[in-house]
């Protein structure tokens, strides 16, 4: 009878492990599936700057501001996650744009340190 409860428990156990793993691993699919998605779209925004350096021609605008975050942050996860997201070679646009943004000396001067941001999220 308790080896019968207990390979029951077991079983149990092993299921709702499974079932949550696999819910872990198609969210994560979902979440990088949608982040792509949204690379792409800003990617193909980007591509329509030409040979202007910003989304407001050769000075920060609007949009740059509301896209500055990615500028940073995607940057810091990449280094955390152990993922490349905007590789010049895919997103050369976006990688561009990114690149410009943040060497900007108003930018540049605001923003949170690379590294201890890294750590920060390491821990």
């Amino acid at each position: 009878m308790e080896n019968t409860i207990c390979k029951t428990v077991l079983n149990r156990k092993r299921s709702c492990t499974l079932d949550a793993l696999q819910n872990h691993r198609r969210r994560a699919r979902e979440v990088q599936e949608r982040e792509l998605r949204d690379a792409e779209n800003i990617e193909e925004h980007a591509g329509t700057l030409g040979k202007k350096k910003f989304f407001g021609g050769d000075n920060i605008g609007i949009v740059d501001i509301a896209f500055g975050g990615i500028a940073h942050w995607f940057g810091v996860m990449e280094d955390v996650v152990g993922v490349k997201l905007f590789e010049a070679q895919v997103f050369p646009c976006l990688h561009a744009w990114t690149e410009n943004f943040k060497q900007v000396p108003a930018i540049k001067e605001s923003l949170p340190d690379h590294d201890k941001l890294v750590v920060l999220y390491k821990q």
